[in-house]
């Protein structure tokens, strides 16, 4: 494991925006794994001015989100698909990318499609992760048994609470989740992991103590060969 620490979330940005350009040029036809929430908005935008500039081209790749709420129609201002989209997919030139589908009728079904849309891809080259409050990835949440696959999961309140502050108060909450599996997020060739702002210190303190937690499914990634954390001086401050 790599880790590096900023004084900025800005300069977290940057630093981790240069290791999709090193990727590019390895391999233009890489296959992403995205994330969603504020903290990868940064990167986002830094990825953005880098296709603007001509330093980064995303023809050849495609990429796979983590999740979406579910059910979840695309075109809902919250939806993940719509976030990707504002956020990303609309300023490059990645026309490949896929998300679980929120307005599928079935979600197991749906979730086996998932599965093997990435497995026909080759899998996740590059997969970027947060981490939430209570040390979930994607919408893993704490528990004592983890899916390898894509899967329909239960959003803890703390999570539900954590996303409220985007819903109005006539809109109704999703409580529910497609998302990768621990075991899809851990067969990922290499993994970039971001943790930025104070309040997620006392998680990255809990992450960090050398310990595998059932309850902080993303110490699990800690495990995984080629892991890349960026942290800011906030969070790293415990």
């Amino acid at each position: 494991m790599k880790k590096f620490i900023f004084d900025t979330y800005e300069e977290v940005c940057q630093a981790a925006s240069e290791l999709y350009v090193q990727q590019l040029k390895e391999k233009p036809g890489t296959v992403f794994g995205f994330a969603t929430g504020s903290t990868p908005v940064g990167l986002y935008n830094e990825l953005a001015k880098k296709y603007k500039a001509g330093e980064i081209c995303f023809s050849k790749a495609r990429s796979f989100n983590l999740d979406e709420y579910y059910p979840m129609k695309k075109d809902h201002p919250q939806s993940y698909d719509y976030f990707m989209r504002e956020n990303l997919f609309d300023k490059i030139n990645l026309s490949q990318f896929s998300l679980p589908s929120g307005e599928a009728p079935d979600p197991k079904a749906e979730c086996k499609r998932y599965d093997e849309e990435i497995a026909k891809a080759g899998g996740i080259d590059l997969m970027l992760l947060g981490i939430g409050h209570n040390g979930h990835i994607g919408f893993n949440e704490p528990s004592v048994a983890y899916s390898m696959g894509t899967y329909l999961t239960k959003l803890t309140q703390s999570s539900i609470d954590a996303n409220s502050r985007f819903f109005g108060p006539d809109e109704v909450q999703p409580t529910q989740a497609l998302t990768m599996g621990i075991g899809e997020i851990f067969f990922s060739k290499k993994i970039i992991l971001i943790i930025t702002g104070e309040g997620k210190a006392p998680i990255a303190k809990k992450l960090f103590d050398g310990m595998i937690h059932t309850d902080v499914p993303a110490s699990f990634v800690l495990l995984h060969p080629n892991v890349t954390v960026f942290m800011d001086k906030a969070a790293a401050g415990e």
